[in-house]
């Protein structure tokens, strides 16, 4: 795949995350500003080390940035626990896992709203890429606040990094 599929339907939310209608991404992603729920997955090593995906240049929002090791949308018809085990699957091969929850807020930018749902896992296994990423590794959290600021990271990641780093480490 090199390309997201803009007619791909997501489920549209209001800020409890009760679904209220149905748009496609290309909606959701065309400034229509339609809230639509998200899962994210901070996958951390038991060296305290936090693995992080690159964005591939055909992505229509943040290509070529850093970001949380997985984050994907909610499919209409899909809860928050099968979403989020259907992307970690997807993105980086991972299928025996134990998520942790750690908090939902809403994301605003200028091409969409995301309700994100968070989560954060331990994980000491194999890390397998899928070709929807352009690789990734493990960072320390020294690396990370080295880098905030200068453009390597996705904004969302990074706000949501700040909110949550405390979090991360307990």
């Amino acid at each position: 795949m090199n390309h997201d599929n803009n007619k791909e339907m997501f489920p549209i939310v209001d800020e409890e995350g009760n679904i209220i209608s149905a748009a496609s991404r290309g909606e959701c992603h065309g400034g229509s500003r339609l809230l639509h729920p998200v899962v994210h997955l901070h996958v951390l090593n038991s060296k305290g080390e936090l693995y992080l995906q690159k964005r591939p240049q055909w992505k229509d929002i943040q290509p070529g940035k850093w970001d949380t090791a997985v984050g994907g949308h909610v499919d209409l018809g899909e809860n928050i626990e099968q979403a989020l085990r259907r992307e970690v699957r997807e993105e980086i091969g991972i299928e025996d896992f134990t998520p942790t929850s750690l908090i939902h807020y809403v994301y605003d930018s200028v091409k969409e709203r995301e309700l994100v749902f968070v989560h954060k896992t331990t994980y000491d296994g194999p890390v397998t890429p899928s070709e929807e990423l352009d690789g990734g590794r493990f960072w320390s959290f020294e690396e990370i606040h080295d880098n905030l600021g200068k453009e390597v990271f996705t904004p969302n990641f990074e706000s949501e990094f700040r909110q949550i780093e405390h979090l991360l480490t307990v």
